[in-house]
């Protein structure tokens, strides 16, 4: 052989393993995510949460407003016994069916306005849920912005 081969043959297996580390260096640097990627991924799950909490916020008002509906229901049903239990005392009838829907229908009444205050709870945690990730989602907005300008 040649000088002029071997030389070249040297030359180009050196050329190939410096592309080889180059590229398992490139590899390696891939693997890991940058800031940037991290903050993008932080700002996608941070907009799946909010989006989340916000569903959870209109779930828990359509309960808060069905809750309401019945306890104002159950008024109703309360105010109709009072009347028909004072008709019946002025008549001196016999009156123990009337006290007991009457008992019966502010037993209710009780049972959903402990279900409206459950759900305005719900809704306040939700919102303060929902708050959280916004602010969350700013963060990591300034972030990337910031990763941005540095590059």
């Amino acid at each position: 052989m040649k000088i002029e081969t071997i030389i070249r043959h040297c030359l180009t297996g050196i050329a190939l393993a410096g592309m080889l580390v180059s590229g398992a260096a490139a590899q390696t640097s891939s693997a890991e995510p940058t800031d940037q990627q991290a903050d993008r991924r932080d700002l996608n799950k941070d907009r799946h949460d909010r989006n989340q909490d916000q569903r959870d916020i209109n779930h828990d008002r359509r309960d808060l407003n069905k809750d309401r509906r019945d306890r104002n229901a159950d008024n109703r049903d309360i105010s109709r016994d009072k009347r028909q239990l004072a008709d019946c005392r002025e008549d001196g009838g016999n009156c123990q069916g009337l006290k007991k829907d009457l008992h019966h229908d502010r037993v209710d009444r009780n049972h959903d306005q402990r279900d409206i205050n459950h759900d305005r709870r719900d809704v306040k945690h939700d919102r303060k849920d929902r708050n959280k990730d916004q602010r969350d989602i700013n963060h990591d907005k300034r972030d990337l912005r910031k990763d941005y300008r540095e590059r």
